[in-house]
């Protein structure tokens, strides 16, 4: 039995009864759940005021869980960024605590890397994977017990048709990334990794394919795709396309970025604001194969 603690660092949840069907799954698995006793707050879109929701980062850091998983993403913690305790963080880390989530909590992950090299991982979050009203995904829910049960050894998935490779390709080197307008935000700042020689996967949600491609290039501008060996794209899903594309799509984006970098890329990582999502360690040291459609990310075993 793993101890997990449930925390809201970034927007408020809105349906309490997806948090209630959450937790009530992840007993059924036979974990002991702890929800953080601001998890339901609320201060206008936030999950509290800003200092409550940093105090339940570093509840979660101190709490002696063996996983921390965040209610929902949203926005807020770009706000949070400059006072979080990252040595108690990474104090966490190095106990054995893994801090889980995906969409904006893109910014704590690349934060904590870039303060403290510890590794993070990118997966579900609580109400929009384990809470929902169906049953959870499959996939999703494998990856994740194997994150808990600590035999996660890497991830695989099939490329579309069209990026079939006749040569393998491999690439070695740290794994990073997440939802793209997150980490878009923090060029500049102290907070961005700065990752060489990397395996860079993005994802993200309500964003039409040319304000995908402006955060690329803002990213390709800034030097930061130029350090990559990889640029694995996930799942970039609920924007609508409308007459004046003429035919430009997210497609036209990744054609486009492979004419910008000498980085491989690829696409079709089940990853994102979608049911099926695989777990992926934000910052730790992997070996990427791709032969024919088939590529796969290994990190090997971690105890």
């Amino acid at each position: 039995m793993s101890r997990i603690y449930v925390f809201s660092p970034s927007s408020a949840v809105s349906d309490k009864s997806v948090i209630q069907r959450g937790v009530q799954r992840l007993r059924a698995l036979g974990h002991e759940v702890e929800v953080d006793k601001a998890a339901l707050s609320r201060s206008m879109r936030f999950a509290g005021p800003d200092d409550v929701r940093l105090a339940s980062i570093h509840r979660a850091a101190a709490s002696g869980a063996d996983l921390a998983i965040i209610t929902r993403g949203g926005y807020g913690l770009t706000r949070l960024l400059p006072h979080i305790d990252y040595k108690l963080v990474a104090k966490a880390i190095d106990k054995g605590l893994n801090f889980v989530g995906h969409s904006d909590f893109t910014a704590f992950q690349c934060a904590v890397l870039a303060k403290t090299g510890r590794t993070t991982w990118s997966g579900p979050a609580l109400g929009e994977d384990f809470g929902s009203e169906g049953e959870p995904d499959d996939i999703m829910q494998a990856c994740f017990e194997d994150l808990v049960t600590g035999r996660g050894e890497g991830a695989g998935w099939q490329l579309p048709k069209r990026e079939a490779r006749d040569r393998a390709f491999t690439a070695k080197g740290d794994v990073w990334g997440g939802n793209l307008a997150m980490i878009a935000s923090l060029v500049g700042t102290p907070w961005m990794p700065n990752v060489k020689g990397g395996i860079l996967y993005l994802e993200d949600v309500a964003e039409h394919p040319y304000r995908v491609e402006r955060m690329l290039a803002q990213l390709l501008h800034a030097g930061i795709l130029g350090k990559q060996k990889a640029i694995v794209f996930g799942q970039f899903t609920n924007y609508r396309l409308v007459p004046h594309d003429r035919g430009y799509k997210l497609q036209t984006v990744i054609d486009w970025l492979r004419t910008q970098v000498k980085a491989a890329v690829f696409s079709g990582l089940p990853f994102g604001h979608v049911p099926t999502k695989l777990t992926l360690p934000v910052g730790a040291k992997v070996e990427m194969a791709v032969e024919g459609r088939d590529a796969f990310v290994v990190w090997g075993h971690r105890h």
